[in-house]
């Protein structure tokens, strides 16, 4: 597992990618601000105001996209990729990076959420510990202070604990693993053993959660999990029975809405690192 990047400071360059659907250029012109008061050097990528010719619901070609990743990575000048919103077309890149090149460079902080789920995947099922985070170019971030602050402090004071006062105990119990997980429609990967699973999604109806949670049941996706934070189903059909019917028969260490996903005050959790669950006291507590 390779180390977290160190927090950034201010004067830091950072660059902002759309890996996935075009982003509101007045939201980004308002994330970028916000960006720039906490003192960073905040550059955009070469394509992140593309709109795909034909797609469009693309930031313009799957190339371009996953070009602008590959060098904001490699650029030794910039110490953060920052995303500017989801969408969907993160899982089209995945195919023209090379992942290979991509983890043997010096690793920095990769933040996102909903969509990047699939880069996430990938960056840190080759050991590379990324942010779950809000995204810049969203009202998400640009309209929820608190959301702000939460992405703040995890790139320049990481927290090392985190709990959400609505946080709620299903199964009770401790367990240490490795985070991993994000938006459960684009999970698919099987996690590390002993993963610690957090998992969330928006805009599903609860039949569709359960054929999502049911197809990783029977794909095995749960059989060396170590624990799951639940995180928020909004504009989701009613999550609670088929959460008991689905999740809780693992007997593994359980707790809900611990405050990270598609929801008001959205926590940055990082992905990737050894991590201890304490459904108990809904703690999170990162160990590395």
């Amino acid at each position: 597992m390779t180390p977290r990047p160190e927090p950034l400071h201010q004067g830091d360059r950072v660059t902002v990618i759309a890996p996935a659907g075009p982003v509101h250029p007045g939201l980004l012109t308002a994330g970028i601000a916000i960006l720039r008061t906490w003192g960073l050097d905040v550059h955009t990528a070469d394509h992140v105001h593309d709109t795909h010719p034909t797609l469009p619901y693309l930031a313009g070609h799957d190339v371009d996209r996953a070009n602008d990743l590959a060098q904001a990575w490699h650029d030794p000048d910039v110490k953060a990729v920052i995303t500017a919103r989801g969408g969907y077309g993160s899982q089209r890149l995945l195919d023209h990076l090379d992942w290979n090149t991509l983890t043997a460079a010096p690793t920095k902080h990769f933040t996102g959420s909903s969509d990047t789920t699939a880069l996430h995947t990938e960056f840190t099922r080759r050991g590379v510990p990324t942010l779950f985070a809000p995204m810049i170019g969203t009202s998400a971030f640009v309209h929820d202070p608190q959301a702000q602050q939460h992405l703040h402090r995890a790139l320049f004071h990481p927290p090392s604990t985190y709990t959400s006062p609505r946080a709620t105990t299903l199964v009770g119990g401790k367990a240490r693993g490795t985070t991993t997980g994000g938006c459960l429609t684009l999970l698919d990967t099987p996690p590390p053993p002993g993963a610690i699973a957090l998992l969330e999604d928006i805009a599903e109806d609860t039949y569709a959660l359960d054929r999502l949670l049911t197809r990783l049941l029977r794909t095995g996706w749960f059989d060396t999990t170590a624990a799951i934070a639940l995180g928020s189903w909004t504009a989701c059909g009613p999550t609670a029975d088929l959460v008991h019917d689905r999740l809780t028969p693992l007997g593994i260490p359980l707790v809900a809405d611990l405050g990270f996903g598609h929801t008001g005050g959205q926590l940055t959790i990082p992905l990737g690192v050894h991590a201890e669950l304490d459904a108990d006291t809904t703690t999170l507590t990162i160990l590395t």
